[in-house]
């Protein structure tokens, strides 16, 4: 099994900027995509952003020009850099590793507010 350690989350108020980090360790699967998902209350998951194995990147429509998914120097580490942050990007974001099985972080809190 893949593990998954994320941190970086925190309370920030909107305009501030977070930098959350996820390392992906265990079992040695073929990893081809490795991104983030977040869920807020009362809403399904959605896919922020993701980096694929050979180094492109999705976002989502909401966080496109203020969020930057990119690799660490380490091997299946990846970042979510988060600026211009605002009240509704508040979710639980989770860190997401794309292989033969899926693994998921546990989840980190992201709550923006004044």
């Amino acid at each position: 099994q893949v593990q998954l350690v994320e941190s970086g989350g925190g309370l920030v108020q909107p305009g501030g900027s977070l930098r959350l980090s996820c390392a992906a360790s265990g079992s040695s699967f073929s990893i081809y995509s490795m991104g983030w998902y977040r869920r807020a209350p009362g809403k399904q998951r959605e896919l922020v952003a993701v980096i694929f194995s050979e180094g492109s990147t999705k976002y989502a429509d909401s966080v496109k020009g203020r969020f930057t998914i990119s690799r660490g120097n380490a091997k299946n580490t990846v970042y979510l850099q988060m600026n211009s942050l605002k009240p509704e990007d508040t979710a639980v974001y989770y860190c997401y590793a794309g292989a033969t099985l899926n693994f998921w972080g546990q989840g980190t809190q992201v709550t923006v507010s004044s």
